[in-house]
């Protein structure tokens, strides 16, 4: 029994310890930010673009016909290229971009004469006619006398 009361005293004693203070929350300042150092763009050398190119595709099972060929030395470009159109005609755009300023200029010219097939409207399925039913008579019931 007198371990008993020790042990309930020296517990009474540790949970009557004063709670911690209030203090506020610790300061830090914001850290200090500096702009990043300056590093140029890397400069690379531009050679001017020189090519050559061309294709073409002519196949009649198909109905396919078309091409191009493009020549370009720096800024200054000329080509052409055609299709065949759907009416049966080709097209052909030439055109050239002289320098930097000048832009694109196209010529579009069209070759052959456009051929359309001549319209056939789908049939239009057959509706028979409504039939016409008369509105069935009222039923009226012949008066009844009770005498």
């Amino acid at each position: 029994m007198k371990s008993f009361m020790a042990l309930s005293a020296l517990l009474a004693v540790a949970m009557s310890a004063p709670a911690d203070t209030y203090r506020p929350a610790p300061y830090h300042p914001a850290p200090a930010y500096k702009p990043a150092p300056y590093h140029p763009a890397p400069s690379y050398k531009e050679d001017p673009a020189i090519y050559q190119y061309q294709y073409a595709v002519s196949d009649e099972y198909a109905g396919l016909n078309f091409g191009a060929d493009e020549a370009r030395d720096g800024y200054s470009t000329n080509g052409k290229y055609s299709v065949a159109l759907p009416d049966g005609r080709i097209q052909t755009v030439s055109y050239n971009v002289a320098d930097a300023y000048s832009g694109y200029v196209a010529d579009v010219t069209y070759s052959g004469e456009a051929k359309y097939e001549p319209y056939h409207p789908a049939p239009s399925p057959y509706k028979p006619a409504p039939v016409y039913h008369a509105a069935p008579a009222p039923y009226k019931p012949a008066p009844v006398y009770h005498a």
